[in-house]
């Protein structure tokens, strides 16, 4: 590691695990992120420590000067540049203490940037080696705070810890070897103290687990594996397979290799002290080489924090033949059902349907459809599995090149991925971004090789609308009704955020930061960013003014694996920057 200075307005040259330093620039770090300052994020309004703004990921504030009267007089202050030319896919959720905000860029880099300015402090870029295979583009979703640290995953499946204010590496840790597929993509999340990750690589073979991590430290306190029939460990010591036994759900050695990577992090609700984790694709995406159901493939997990003890399971797809994971994130929330208040838990999954649960134990609530002309099942039984048609399952190649093939809604890019969603406190409502396509998909015959895909399938993504296939939802989930929608001509691959200004943010491929009204989905405000927005926005208060800020830099799966719906967004410049807006004085002064 070196120190040395840089212009803010310059371009880093020849920077690999080089973390810079503006010595002369007032701002420093002060406090240091405690549990409690997590577990607050959401109610504090001066900061955002955490990813999704609060462990359980609701991506709601409380902020209200930015609201539907005032929203159309936002206007930027500051723009910075990630610089180089590594301009692809910029995913990633900005973190902010303390007169710094902490956002990471693509090929695992990451920088501290000045709130007031957006001038670089510093930053760090991880020394990837070659041949790291990641599935979906070189993202990053961002980092995690604890202490005077600054904790995320690299492309080669390591997890490091940086000092907050220098960003010189504190510790770092392996994850999975990356010759073997694994890699990391998620932003960590803080529980009791350790950080707690998955991992990338459900394409290559890898076994998916959750780990739990001293966060000061980097000491491994407890893993899980998500695979049925592997060991588990705490404290060092093996510790019980993740609750089956090998083969059960699996046929013959299927399960060695069997996928089920966490591959977007998870979520904790402190109410019922677990932490909730999705899982994704079993391997391979032949679903006729491996009969069953496949455990814990295509999952939600609940986690004892303290153990790694896998408490409770759903399975949205079981024997999952489409590569519809189960990653989506799992938010808890409460409703009122007559007099009693359920402790609920909403997922918008990559099959299309979107899922209540009991979050203390799993129970299924209900499930309904968010987008259209769903294919692969009828709907969801009483007893929450699907209730399946059998013939929109690909075919089995049985000896030959390729089964037959079929028409699937969704396209296993789902009807919701990655990107997550919001949910208000004032509307009850939750905001999906989603997207309206199919794909014909068939199987191949495959065998398992180190470091080598391991899909077994063959795909084309179309559209089925002419006039949109992003789609913004409004969704009632003690009703499953689709109050308002948002129609997007390109795909939607951003996440959202919601405020008690009755606003809810999110981005498109077209660049525009945009702004709805929560409970009409009228469009406010949009701002053009200059490439195409694949992140998650933020809200944060410093001086008493409201700030909104977002990651542009178009990128991640759609152009790499879109098929003919790629053909539509080829022309999308990529770029790499973080904006950052807030209103004038005098729209500030008139809104209180």
């Amino acid at each position: 590691m070196r120190d040395k200075f840089k212009k803010s307005t310059g371009v880093l040259a020849g920077a690999v695990a080089t973390a810079l330093t503006m010595g002369m620039l007032s701002t420093t770090v002060a406090a240091k992120v405690t549990d409690k300052d997590i577990l607050n994020d959401q109610k504090t309004t001066n900061d955002v420590v955490s990813y999704g703004l609060g462990p359980r990921a609701q991506r709601y504030s409380p902020l209200d000067t930015v609201n539907k009267d005032t929203v159309t007089s936002l206007q930027p202050v500051w723009a910075f540049s990630f610089g180089g030319e590594k301009q692809r896919g910029q995913e990633s959720q900005p973190l902010v203490k303390d007169g710094v905000m902490y956002v990471t860029g693509s090929y695992s880099r990451i920088y501290a940037v000045d709130m007031r300015n957006g001038e670089e402090l510093w930053q760090y870029e991880a020394r990837l080696p070659d041949g790291i295979m990641p599935c979906c583009d070189v993202i990053n979703r961002g980092a995690a705070l604890y202490d005077d640290l600054v904790i995320f995953g690299t492309l080669d499946a390591k997890l490091v810890a940086l000092d907050a204010k220098t960003g010189k590496p504190r510790w770092k840790k392996t994850l999975g070897d990356y010759q073997a597929g694994y890699s990391n993509t998620a932003a960590p999340i803080i529980v009791k103290g350790m950080v707690i990750t998955g991992v990338s690589g459900g394409e290559f073979g890898i076994v998916g687990k959750v780990e739990a991590r001293d966060a000061k430290t980097g000491e491994l306190v407890w893993m899980r594996p998500t695979v049925e029939g592997h060991m588990g460990y705490l404290n060092g010591e093996e510790n019980g397979i993740t609750g089956g036994e090998a083969g059960k759900t699996w046929p013959g050695d299927m399960w060695k290799m069997g996928g089920a990577a966490t591959w977007l992090g998870g979520t904790y609700d402190p109410d019922v002290d677990l932490i909730f984790f999705g899982t994704g694709n079993p391997a391979p995406w032949n679903s006729h080489l491996r009969p069953g159901d496949n455990l814990f493939s295509a999952s939600r997990l609940a986690i004892d924090p303290d153990t790694g003890k896998i408490v409770w399971h759903y399975q949205t797809t079981p024997n999952d033949g489409w590569d519809f994971d189960g990653v989506n994130e799992l938010i808890a929330f409460d409703y009122k059902d007559g007099r009693k208040t359920v402790k609920a838990a909403a997922t918008a999954d990559r099959n299309g349907f979107f899922y209540v649960l009991n979050r203390e134990n799993g129970d299924f609530i209900r499930a309904v459809p968010f987008v259209e002309n769903i294919t692969w099942a009828k709907g969801i039984g009483d007893d929450g599995r699907p209730l399946w048609v059998p013939e929109n399952r690909p075919g089995n190649p049985d000896g030959k090149d390729k089964g037959e093939s079929v028409f699937a809604i969704p396209a296993f890019l789902g009807a919701k991925n990655w990107m997550p969603m919001a949910y208000s406190q004032d509307t009850g409502l939750f905001y999906v971004p989603s997207n309206e396509w199919g794909m014909d998909i068939w199987n191949e015959p495959i065998n398992y090789k180190k470091g080598a895909a391991y899909l077994g399938a063959g795909f084309t993504i179309k559209p089925i609308f002419e006039d949109h296939i992003g789609a913004l939802k409004a969704i009632d989930p003690k009703t499953g009704e689709i109050k308002w929608v948002y129609k997007n001509k390109a795909p939607l691959w951003g996440g959202v955020l919601a405020t008690a200004g009755g606003l809810v943010f999110t981005g498109n491929p077209e660049g525009y930061l945009m702004a709805f009204d929560a409970e009409t989905g009228e469009m406010l405000y949009k701002f053009n960013t200059g490439s195409g927005v694949v992140s998650s926005p933020i809200t944060w208060e410093m001086d008493g003014e409201q700030y909104v800020s977002i990651v542009s830099g178009w990128g991640g799966a759609v152009p790499l694996w879109g098929g003919d719906v790629a053909k539509e967004v080829k022309n999308f410049n990529q770029g790499g920057s973080v904006w950052t807006f807030k209103l004038p004085k005098s729209a500030a002064m008139a809104s209180r």
